[in-house]
């Protein structure tokens, strides 16, 4: 059974490996059954150059190699070229909002409410059951940086990264734990989730900002996995000679991650029950929110997530839905006119399909327990994009200048239909306090540096005038803010020492004096 079981895990690259030993080359009957394997699979093509490699290059090559299928490799670039449609499928698709028992609203939920969700939500931080897992594997290059986009710098005037607002927030979180339950030393571990060329910057990131105030054993780095990427006909590409073309494998590569790097089992022992999912690439983000972990523990569901109201009809967001009566995310490009531009009967002002997604997730832990048995059930998306690689022929490099292949990935709502309504959750959240997402470069004017910037500079202004608080500025609208450090206040509490104060904007308020 244990061999079965271990077999299985192989076969969806779910198998840790050792990490510092050394890469020795593969003995000649090593090689010749990986051989074998790769071309009973048509896919031995990628051993044309290896006689020619020195010691190292091969086995570089040979323990890439080994760590994929390439059977598996076929079966899922088939189903992801042409993919089965299901009988349900097969006809139009039924599209309804979530039922209201799925779903709660920020903007008009009772105070009791969610004072109840926030109370419960800070005590499961306080009887340690909450962890955080951040999707951190993209780099900024649209933002003109190699670094990982969370070392980025959006210009507050702390000049503080998007990873340290982050940490900032898991402290933060503790300490009102700490506060409501008088218990000590409550911690929330933070799983970082880096990409192959992110993950050495990202460790070093946190090393020399001290893991920004965290301690060090509740912060760990770890690596999503990637996948071969594959010709127009279906060959794995060689992106040099020595070396397979790969790719990240997209943010559902989150679920095989959190077995390969051993996260899950790092949870089971400490004991976690809640966990609190994002992107790096949103500012506002309220990491590990006792109010989200409070409201999804509250309704006993295994999936909740995050939206904000959709601007308009037009607005180009994936959607929270159910679809078939399963819950889903259908994306702006498969909705016709009338669909996006329908009307809620119960509200008429309103969208019917406004519940925009934000990659911002609850999971529970038995969930997270069940990856093997519905792993191998997640699709595989097409990308079509132009790789350099090698010609096996000529053995020389080729960079395209159009599309010569494709990139496997998965996404992280693609686990979403294998869900009953039941178990899943919806809370709407006001878009100007939680989503401000970090997408293109300065300048741009939507999504960018300074529109994050000054989300956080409004959201601090209005927190300080909340609590009675005075904002003067003789400078230019985007000098008009006020930076609020999470270390000061999580989400506008503890701001009365402000209420008679005058202040001149722009400013940051790092402690309370």
């Amino acid at each position: 059974m244990a061999a079965t079981f271990n077999n299985l895990l192989d076969r969806l690259h779910l198998t840790s490996r050792e990490e510092g030993v050394p890469a020795t080359e593969p003995t000649q009957e090593e090689l010749k059954e990986l051989r074998d394997n790769y071309a009973k699979a048509g896919q031995d093509h990628v051993f044309t150059f290896y006689d020619d490699l020195s010691t190292s290059e091969k086995a570089e090559l040979f323990e890439r190699l080994k760590s994929f299928d390439p059977q598996y490799i076929n079966e899922i670039t088939e189903k992801a070229l042409h993919p089965a449609q299901s009988s349900h499928e097969s006809q139009e698709s039924k599209l309804e909002p979530l039922p209201d028992s799925a779903t709660a609203s920020i903007l008009d939920s009772k105070e009791e409410d969610i004072q109840s969700w926030y109370t419960s939500g800070l005590e499961c931080v306080s009887n340690g059951q909450v962890a955080v897992v951040l999707m951190a594997g993209g780099q900024g290059t649209r933002l003109g940086s190699s670094d990982p986009k969370g070392c980025f710098n959006i210009g507050l005037p702390s000049q503080k990264s998007l990873f340290q607002i982050q940490a900032e927030r898991i402290w933060k979180v503790q300490q009102l734990a700490e506060k409501q339950s008088g218990k000590k030393d409550i911690s929330i571990p933070w799983y970082v989730m880096t990409s192959g060329p992110t993950r050495r910057a990202t460790e070093q990131f946190f090393e020399e900002h001290n893991h920004f105030g965290l301690r060090k054993d509740n912060v760990s780095i770890f690596e999503q996995g990637v996948l071969p990427c594959i010709s127009n006909n279906g060959k794995i590409l060689l992106e040099t000679k020595a070396k397979v073309a790969v790719a990240p494998d997209g943010n559902g590569g989150i679920y095989q991650a959190l077995l390969t790097s051993n996260v899950r089992t790092d949870m089971r022992k400490r004991g976690i029950e809640h966990i609190h999912a994002y992107c790096v690439d949103n500012c506002l983000v309220k990491v590990a929110d006792p109010v989200f972990i409070g409201f999804a523990a509250s309704k006993d569901v295994d999936i909740a997530t995050k939206v904000v109201r959709k601007r308009n009809a037009k607005e180009s967001v994936g959607l929270i839905l159910q679809k078939n009566g399963k819950p889903d995310v259908v994306e702006y490009s498969e909705m016709d006119d009338a669909t996006a531009e329908a009307k809620d009967p119960k509200q008429p002002d309103l969208l019917k399909f406004r519940a925009a997604n934000i990659v911002n997730h609850y999971y529970s832990f038995r969930f997270l327990e069940s990856i093997e048995d519905w792993a191998h059930q997640l699709p595989h998306h097409v990308a079509r994009k132009k790789i350099p690689h090698v010609d096996i022929e000529k053995g020389e490099t080729v960079k395209p200048d159009k599309p010569n292949g494709i990139k496997l990935e998965q996404f992280v709502f693609d686990v979403f239909p294998l869900l009953s309504l039941e178990k899943f959750a919806c809370m709407e959240v006001k878009r100007e306090d939680e989503f401000s997402p970090l997408k293109n470069a300065k300048g741009t004017g939507e999504d960018d540096p300074d529109t994050s910037k000054q989300d956080i500079l409004n959201q601090g202004r209005r927190w300080v005038q909340n609590v009675g608080g005075i904002v003067e500025s003789e400078g230019a609208p985007e000098e008009t803010g006020v930076e609020v450090s999470p270390l000061v206040s999580y989400g506008g509490e503890s701001l009365e020492f402000l209420s008679t104060r005058t202040i001149k904007a722009p400013a940051v308020i790092e402690k309370e004096d």
